[in-house]
C-alpha cells in the first residue's frame, strides 16, 4: 500500500481541485476534444473536470486504491493504473500532458531523462508539457524544511509534511497524520530533487522549447529565492516527428 493509499479518504480535502490550476491547464489547450494525459492523477478531479468541459481525458497513477476512487467518481474520462515510468505502454497521442503536486520529484535522475524522451513522443507536435514541483532552488539551501499543518475531518485530524536530510543527491520526505493523540500514519519517501536550470537544460536536451517558468498557476514571477512551486511548461516543435 502507498503513502497516498493510507489517506486516500481525505486525499480531496488535503489536496482539493483549484479552479485556477484548470484554468491555467484549459489555456495551454486549444479546442474542446483534444487528447489530454494526466501523470499521477491521484483521485482524477482534474481529469473529471476536464473531460466534463469537452476534452479526452487520461489519467495514470501508480496506487489502484486512488484509480479506483477515479474510475468511481468521474465514470466519463479513463483512468489507468501505471507507473509514469511506463507511459511508452500507452498507444496513443495527446495535445497536452501534465503532471501536478510534485509527482517529478519522485523520479530518480536516472530515469527522469528516458521518461522525459517519452513525454516528447506521447505529444503531437505542437504540444505543452507542463509540471508542477517545489522550489528546489530555495529548499536546498536549507537543512530541513516543514510545511504549515493541514486540519482536517472538521478540526479532528492533522495533516503533517516535512523536507528531511535535504541534499543535492535526495531528500526524504516525512509525511504523517495524527488523529488527537493517535497516529493514523506515518511513512517516509526518497524525493530526487533539481534545481530550476537542471530540469531547463534536461528539456532543451531532449528536444523541448521553454514557454514558461511560474512560481504558481497565476503565472507569478518564479524566483530561485522564493519559498514557492515552480510550474514548467515546455512545448513540443510543431515541425517534429513523433520521435
Amino acid at each position: 500500500m502507498s503513502l497516498y493509499s493510507e489517506f486516500s479518504e481525505h486525499y480531496e480535502e488535503v489536496f482539493p481541485l483549484r479552479e485556477e490550476i484548470v484554468c491555467f491547464l484549459q489555456a495551454h489547450t486549444t479546442q474542446k476534444g483534444e487528447n489530454i494525459l494526466d501523470l499521477g492523477c491521484g483521485p482524477g478531479h482534474y481529469c473529471g473536470r476536464l473531460q466534463q468541459d469537452g476534452f479526452n481525458a487520461l489519467g495514470i497513477d501508480l496506487d489502484e486504491k486512488m484509480i479506483s476512487a477515479a474510475r468511481n467518481k468521474y465514470p466519463e474520462a479513463r483512468f489507468y493504473g501505471l507507473d509514469v515510468n511506463g507511459i511508452d505502454t500507452i498507444d496513443e497521442r495527446f495535445h497536452t500532458i501534465y503532471s501536478i503536486g510534485n509527482v517529478m520529484a519522485h523520479i530518480p535522475h536516472n530515469q527522469l531523462r528516458s521518461l522525459v524522451f517519452s513525454i516528447k513522443k506521447l505529444l503531437y507536435p505542437g504540444g505543452y508539457w507542463i509540471f508542477q514541483v517545489v522550489n528546489w532552488d530555495y529548499l536546498l539551501k536549507l537543512p530541513q524544511y516543514t510545511f504549515p499543518v493541514k486540519s482536517l475531518a472538521g478540526g479532528t485530524v492533522t495533516f503533517h509534511r516535512e523536507y528531511e536530510e535535504i541534499s543535492e543527491e535526495q531528500v526524504m520526505f516525512h509525511v504523517f497524520m495524527q488523529s488527537e493523540n493517535a497516529t493514523l500514519f506515518d511513512e517516509k519517501l526518497r524525493l530526487y530533487p533539481l534545481r530550476s536550470d537542471d530540469y531547463l537544460n534536461l528539456h532543451s536536451a531532449a528536444g523541448f522549447h521553454p514557454v514558461g517558468l511560474y512560481a504558481d498557476f497565476n503565472k507569478k514571477e518564479y524566483r530561485k529565492e522564493a519559498d514557492s512551486g515552480a510550474i514548467f511548461v515546455f512545448s513540443k516543435d510543431r515541425s517534429s516527428s513523433t520521435s
